[in-house]
């Protein structure tokens, strides 16, 4: 029987994709799996780390032995904002799947956009065979990125590969080679530049519904595309949803990709559903493999009782 004390995980995620994780995981050590009934009332005084994605808010107030938390996800701002947390590191989940996961999906939709994916659907659809003349290509096309991150930087460097004008945006200055970047005194020449806008920020109090209508109608109006697409896979907090329908509506976004919104699952009554020109994805961009994310809390707790710094520790102050 191990010594070492016990990992808790508390994971909304598919409980099937959970417990076969947990099948190779942790074999050091003993787990305490919050989505087993059976430990519902279990003493957690004595777990030393926690895996967690929208857990119990009872959790950290009943595991007292914490010392660190790490989260399920690329975002953390489902644990800063909803519990009184300890004052413990807690660490980001940053995986290779995962990252591609995310690149995959922002190529994915702007290679849609750009080559028409909605217009061809429609005519399939309605067993119209028509080619659409006017047709750029990926270099015509100015995709402007905010947030440059983990998946913010692997998103631009493979957008770059199919050929796009790419450039990015983050608060504080940012070095990508090969890409020219914007601050957060930059925003209005970042935006007038850009075709397509991809949302990977961060939930912060400074991102909050910072994708609204007056944003929207600082892109660029005169680009190949017939008028600026966003594209969204970061968090849905991010983007007031009133004035994103209301723009899709009016013309002042010609189309979007969503894979995020401010209130998930996305109610059925909402408009987002039956736009026409709006592509929903169920959060689905960059889902996190939970084999994955125990490899990853397996590689820094091994670091941490090693007496080395724990990786991706969220910086409390900026909310990642």
């Amino acid at each position: 029987m191990s010594e070492k004390r016990p990992v808790v995980v508390d994971l909304r995620f598919a409980r099937e994709s959970v417990v076969s994780a947990l099948r190779s995981a942790f074999k050091d050590r003993p787990v305490i799996d919050m989505g087993d009934p059976t430990n519902a009332d279990r003493d957690l005084s004595d777990a030393e780390f926690a895996v967690v994605w929208k857990p119990d808010p009872a959790l950290f107030r009943r595991a007292t032995g914490l010392k660190a938390i790490f989260s399920g996800g690329a975002g953390v701002d489902h644990i800063l904002s909803a519990y009184e947390l300890p004052d413990l590191p807690i660490v980001r989940f940053v995986d290779r799947s995962l990252t591609d996961r995310m690149s995959e999906w922002v190529v994915w939709q702007c290679l849609h956009h750009l080559r028409n994916g909605i217009a061809y659907a429609n005519q399939q659809r309605d067993r119209v065979w028509h080619e659409i003349a006017d047709q750029p290509e990926a270099r015509d096309v100015t995709v402007g990125v905010m947030g440059l991150g983990v998946l913010g930087a692997d998103s631009v460097r493979k957008l770059k590969v199919m050929g796009f004008d790419v450039i990015g945006w983050s608060r504080r200055p940012r070095v990508i080679e090969g890409i020219e970047t914007f601050d957060a005194a930059g925003l209005d020449a970042f935006l007038a530049r850009t075709d397509m806008l991809v949302g990977l920020l961060p939930l912060t109090d400074d991102t909050r519904s910072i994708y609204d209508r007056a944003l929207f109608a600082r892109l660029r109006r005169s680009g190949p595309l017939g008028g600026p697409i966003f594209l969204n896979a970061g968090r849905g907090g991010s983007q007031n949803e009133t004035e994103l329908a209301a723009c899709l509506a009016d013309g002042t976004l010609k189309a979007a990709s969503l894979d995020v919104f401010e209130k998930e699952p996305l109610p059925a009554e909402s408009p987002l559903w039956s736009m026409p020109n709006v592509i929903v994805t169920p959060h689905a961009a960059a889902a996190s493999d939970v084999r994955a994310l125990f490899r990853h809390v397996e590689a820094q707790i091994a670091r941490f009782e090693a007496g080395k710094p724990l990786e991706f520790v969220v910086d409390r102050a900026s909310g990642y």
